[in-house]
């Protein structure tokens, strides 16, 4: 089996939901849409308090190079256009509505009927995509019409779907691929043409065995689809990792996977595609998981971007007793939820339950010079150095290191036996050095 040769680890996978089928989350009687839900500047507001939106309303306009429109998930009433707590409790400017019963935008198709035909162009697929605010949903949320148009002198090879889901507890990818194949598959041609290749290349972890099986038979009725099964490691489904798995390409430091010749989106966001070019639907939703040790039902859901976090966790019973943290995202590199009480944006892939065992922090000891850390790193660097320089604040050694290539995985965190707080360290280190960059570019 096809995997990346350079570290990985293989912490618990915890898939315990991969076996629940996707279900549809009731509507909140309140909803609050942030227009920060994407990488690059935020949305412009277009609407006003008072208005009346329908289902799959533009709210918010991208209007800069780098951002995305922002559609309305509901139909209601604006109620306040004002600043709003976010998930970390920073305010961040949000619309308001107070939601009614769904009246869709008319020129939205609601059927379930299945759309195969391809009948747009590069361009006009593209343009379709940006139009209904498509953003990349593994969790960086970049805008997916701006990484589809291919710089002047570069040339793509290949169409990769990152389907191999490899956080653990995360299970809603794996669900799309067994329950929506056909549609998924739709949607990752319609990017294969919007990049003008011939064929896509679907990663696939080996350990989503019915994934695999229902995705080879949707793909016999499709030419130019080749789904690789990888061998179960973290983190498989990075992208440079991705990459060299399937291409045995390798993405240089400070280069883009185009720069190889590489596309690379999720199956979340193929799903997204396929709606939008075939149904003219905008992204107004966002596929996650519901897990925890201690929750007795976990849950994959299809959730309207804008419902409270608090309604998810109220429907299933409120926190368990052992609960220590909540987290957005997988535990590798998710973020620590601090308010409830904000909303579910574009590119929310899990909301997880991490008890108190889990959680908690072991007691840190000095480094015992093991190099295991260096042994997981996926990106060949040195993390017990990099750690001990950004703790020393030597930022301009931390970039001879190579700092900057490190993708935050965790690996070298979730492996060290002295536990060290390696990620936390590099991590602070990244940001200061980047700022020192940026500071001795704009001389």
């Amino acid at each position: 089996m096809k995997t990346f040769r350079k570290g990985g680890v293989h912490p618990e996978e915890n898939k315990f939901a991969h076996n629940v089928p996707i279900e549809t989350f009731p509507l909140p009687k309140q909803a609050g849409l942030y227009l920060t839900q994407h990488l690059g500047a935020p949305s412009v507001v277009v609407v006003s308090k008072g208005d009346f939106v329908k289902t799959g309303q533009l709210i918010a306009k991208g209007e800069s190079f780098i951002s995305a429109n922002l559609h309305s998930p509901f139909t209601g009433t604006v109620v306040k256009v004002e600043p709003v707590l976010d998930i970390i409790g920073y305010k961040k400017m949000a619309v308001v509505i107070d939601v009614a019963e769904d009246q869709w935008m008319e020129d939205i198709d609601t059927s379930k009927e299945i759309k195969r035909e391809i009948t747009f162009s590069r361009h006009e697929i593209i343009e379709k995509i940006k139009e209904k605010g498509i953003v990349g949903l593994g969790g960086a949320c970049f805008p997916t019409h701006i990484k589809l148009m291919i710089p002047e002198g570069k040339k793509v090879e290949y169409c990769i779907i990152n389907a191999a889901e490899c956080e653990p507890y995360i299970s809603v990818d794996n669900r799309i691929m067994i329950e929506r194949p056909e549609e998924f598959l739709i949607g990752a041609c319609i990017l294969r043409t919007a990049l003008g290749v011939s064929t896509v290349d679907i990663g696939v972890e080996h350990n989503k065995p019915e994934a695999i099986a229902v995705l080879k038979e949707a793909a016999s009725g499709f030419t130019g689809i080749n789904i690789h099964v990888l061998r179960t490691k973290y983190p498989q489904g990075a992208e440079k990792q991705l990459i060299k798995a399937i291409t045995n390409r390798e993405v240089p430091a400070g280069k883009l996977p185009v720069d190889v010749g590489c596309v690379v989106d999720n199956v979340a966001t193929a799903l997204s595609v396929y709606e939008a070019v075939q149904k003219n639907k905008p992204l107004i939703v966002s596929h996650l998981t519901y897990s925890g040790k201690s929750i007795a039902h976990p849950k994959n859901y299809e959730v309207r971007l804008g419902t409270p976090i608090a309604q998810i966790i109220e429907a299933n019973g409120g926190l368990a007793e052992d609960t220590e943290k909540i987290i957005s995202g997988g535990p590798m590199m998710g973020k620590a939820i601090a308010n409830t009480n904000a909303y579910i944006t574009k590119g929310f892939t899990s909301l997880l339950q991490i008890n108190a065992k889990e959680a908690k922090r072991l007691t840190l000891v000095n480094c015992i010079r093991c190099g295991k850390c260096v042994d997981a790193c996926p990106m060949g660097i040195e993390p017990y150095l990099l750690a001990v320089l950004a703790e020393r604040k030597r930022w301009e050694s931390a970039e001879q290191e190579a700092i900057t290539n490190c993708i935050e995985c965790g690996s070298c965190q979730f492996i060290c036996p002295a536990n060290r707080p390696l990620l936390d360290y590099i991590r602070l280190g990244k940001y200061k050095t980047g700022e020192m960059i940026r500071a001795r570019m704009q001389k």
